[in-house]
């Protein structure tokens, strides 16, 4: 049985309250397996050399949603798992994965995932990862995923990555190998407060004529918290990129952007773009005339960035 505060972490990163009725899934709690079914088309298999398992998607599966998320609700729990995807040609699925940590004790809790993927040819991937941090404890809630992911011959991947509360500190990692006609869409949006840190760093290899990869921050960095993103293209063939990095600053934060391309190939077309700046007073101004006070304008105009 889960109780309420393990429902409201995999409600936060999942959209689960309970167990799914139907599909595949596998919820780890504080360290080992708590609950897994397999489908028809979806394959979930223990590592026997290190934690985590793999995943076997039969080709062709269409519709199909897979739920993983990992979930810390005791303090001083610390792991390294390694999950391992291997999805069929011509699939279309969404993946729902993220970790949420409750932590009230003296200890700290850590997650770190990394995930390999290997996408099929003219495969589709929708895949969601949230981490979500909660608990009145001193011990730190860290996280830091690492993402692999290599596309085949016409496979897509779209990612949505968000991190809006609750995490002390974070490395996230992702590294994609594109090959021809395949695309890779990074959406990724993150909030620090306090002392917080969050660090960013892609790395995507565009080596078949006509990939496309575009990625795209949105981050808000307030009291004295610090982010770092970097973002780094690398066209090895007829290829299109795109990097984007848009932050909020307030407060004492700070915030470094590094995007860079690298092109070795004369059909490259690669472009980055980066803003950092303050909220803009006269945006504060308009929406205290509509009578919202000064902290609620904020607010709002957070909440409207990140969505």
């Amino acid at each position: 049985m889960l109780d309420n505060i393990v429902k409201g972490l995999l409600r936060e990163v999942a959209d689960l309250g309970e167990l799914p009725a139907t599909g595949a899934f596998n919820i780890r709690l504080n360290g080992q397996t708590a609950a897994r079914s397999s489908s028809p088309n979806v394959q979930i298999i223990s590592k026997t050399d290190m934690p985590g398992i793999n995943i076997i998607i039969k080709p062709g599966t269409v519709g199909e949603t897979l739920h993983i998320p990992v979930v810390i609700s005791e303090s001083g729990v610390k792991e390294t798992v390694y999950n391992d995807f291997l999805v069929g040609d011509d699939c279309d699925i969404t993946i729902m994965a993220g970790c949420g940590i409750h932590n009230c004790g003296d200890s700290d809790s850590a997650h770190d995932g990394i995930h390999t993927f290997r996408v099929g040819k003219n495969a589709k991937v929708r895949y969601i990862e949230r981490h979500y941090g909660e608990g009145e404890g001193r011990g730190k809630r860290l996280m830091n995923p690492t993402t692999i992911v290599h596309l085949a011959e016409g496979a897509s991947v779209e990612m949505e990555n968000t991190q809006i509360s609750g995490v002390d500190d974070t490395v996230r990692k992702t590294n994609a190998t594109l090959e021809a006609g395949a695309t890779l869409i990074v959406h990724e949006k993150v909030m620090t407060t306090g002392t917080q840190q969050a660090i960013s760093d892609f790395v995507a290899d565009m080596n078949g004529e006509g990939c496309h990869c575009d990625i795209v921050s949105r981050t808000v960095a307030r009291d004295q918290s610090h982010q770092k993103f970097v973002s780094t293209l690398n066209g090895n063939a007829a290829c299109t990129g795109h990097t984007e990095c848009d932050s909020i600053l307030m407060d004492s934060a700070s915030v470094i952007a590094c995007p860079q391309l690298t092109a070795t190939c004369i059909d490259a077309s690669l472009i980055h773009e980066a803003a950092i700046g303050k909220i803009a007073g006269e945006q504060i101004i308009k929406l205290m005339t509509l009578g919202l006070t000064e902290q609620e304008a904020e607010e709002q105009i957070v909440n409207g960035f990140l969505n």
